[in-house]
């Protein structure tokens, strides 16, 4: 019997112990290998840093380094598994760093899931690093712990916000056009009140970081968690962030699950859970509806229920179905831009500069395709280029 996806992907990781290695950019063949890269040589670079600590990107990888630092409490769609558990995802995270960035990537899973010791090891660890990508870090913890990041003098994006919100809107760019709607025009439902959830709310909606700086926002956008639909005056399973989503988003109050908040919805944006939509919650949305199903392993809804309720464009997270939106065709172009301007923070500027460039990368988009392939040349390049452009833009 043929072995499935999951046993020869667990061949691969066993027969290679892991996805990562340190390489040498210098040969040690000989001894004056050794002198000018360890001692004595070593020590003119050492001085040289002392005197002027921004020769730190001249001299050392940190320019082109970045660090993938988890938690292992919201990793892919298995939950909290801890961060030894983590650490395949986040080995396969810095592998596309290097393939499709050039950027050496490290990472860095610790056991602690306390904000104040994962922002006080993430800052001891910036003389390092020329970046630091957040990753799997669950909701709300994850918000407090970046906000509490932009300063420390290096770019820090959690990616499971930023990243995929990025990539969800630049393939809704695409999408919209082929349905005939504007976004300034449609209903907009989000499963998943997580780190992803929140970021898509607040830029569709253009709140938080984005008030009044994007061009158009969305007619509504509602947000629903395991209890259904958020809005203001709901009194279980609330917290902070919940509330702060309450007050820009769901308009009308509209209270239920969602089955009953989907009903005349243009779009569903899945951020949640395996098999939680039906073709037949898909029949009760607008004419003409998307459905961008993200769950992983397994979607909210297959793509041929959905096509079967009458979606007109479908995307997933997964590579084996058309459109994958899926954050490896952000992330690698932002970090490379960010550190190729030597950014300190990424800024919502650098962000909708990433959306456009993505977006753009499709000269002809079809409802097979909306966004284009994380293997395509020159994605992560032109992503990078726009990102690089919209920060030295704002120093």
């Amino acid at each position: 019997m043929e072995k499935t996806v999951y046993e020869r992907s667990l061949d691969l990781h066993k027969e290679h112990k892991g996805k990562v290695a340190i390489v040498s950019k210098v040969p040690i063949k000989t001894k004056e290998d050794l002198t000018l890269a360890y001692t004595p040589g070593v020590a003119e670079p050492c001085r040289a840093i002392h005197k002027d600590p921004s020769l730190v990107y001249e001299y050392t990888h940190k320019g082109n380094t970045v660090a993938v630092v988890s938690d292992g409490t919201a990793v892919l769609g298995l939950g909290d598994i801890g961060p030894a558990a983590a650490m395949p995802v986040m080995e396969g995270k810095c592998v596309l760093f290097k393939a499709f960035a050039g950027i050496d990537a490290w990472p860095i899973c610790i056991d602690t899931k306390d904000p104040d010791e994962i922002v006080m090891i993430v800052k001891a660890l910036a003389p390092t690093f020329g970046a630091v990508n957040l990753e799997d870090i669950s909701a709300p913890r994850c918000f407090e712990i970046e906000e509490r990041l932009q300063n420390i003098g290096i770019p820090v994006m959690h990616d499971d916000q930023h990243g995929t919100m990025i990539v969800i809107n630049a393939a809704l760019r695409n999408a919209l056009p082929l349905v005939g709607k504007k976004l300034s025009d449609v209903k907009v439902v989000v499963s998943g009140a997580g780190a992803a959830g929140v970021a898509v709310a607040k830029l569709l909606a253009g709140a938080g970081p984005y008030k009044g700086i994007v061009k158009e926002t969305a007619k509504d956008v509602i947000l629903c968690d395991t209890k259904g639909a958020i809005y203001t005056g709901r009194k279980e399973h609330m917290n902070p962030s919940k509330e702060e989503l309450a007050s820009f988003t769901n308009k009308n109050r509209s209270a239920g699950t969602l089955a009953e908040v989907l009903k005349g919805a243009d779009i569903f944006i899945g951020l949640s859970g395996p098999g939680i939509v039906t073709s037949e919650m898909v029949k009760t949305m607008a004419p003409k509806a998307i459905v961008f199903a993200m769950a992983n392993p397994v979607p909210e809804i297959m793509p041929d229920e959905a096509k079967k309720g009458g979606a007109a464009i479908i995307g997933t997270g997964r590579s084996d179905f058309p459109n994958q939106i899926n954050n490896v065709l952000g992330y690698p172009g932002i970090f490379r831009g960010a550190l190729d301007a030597r950014a300190k923070r990424i800024t919502p500027s650098m962000k909708l500069a990433a959306i456009e460039a993505l977006a753009s990368c499709v000269t002809n988009p079809s409802p097979e395709k909306v966004i284009p392939s994380p293997l395509e040349e020159g994605v992560a390049q032109k992503v990078a280029e726009a990102v690089k452009k919209a920060a030295l833009k704002s120093q």
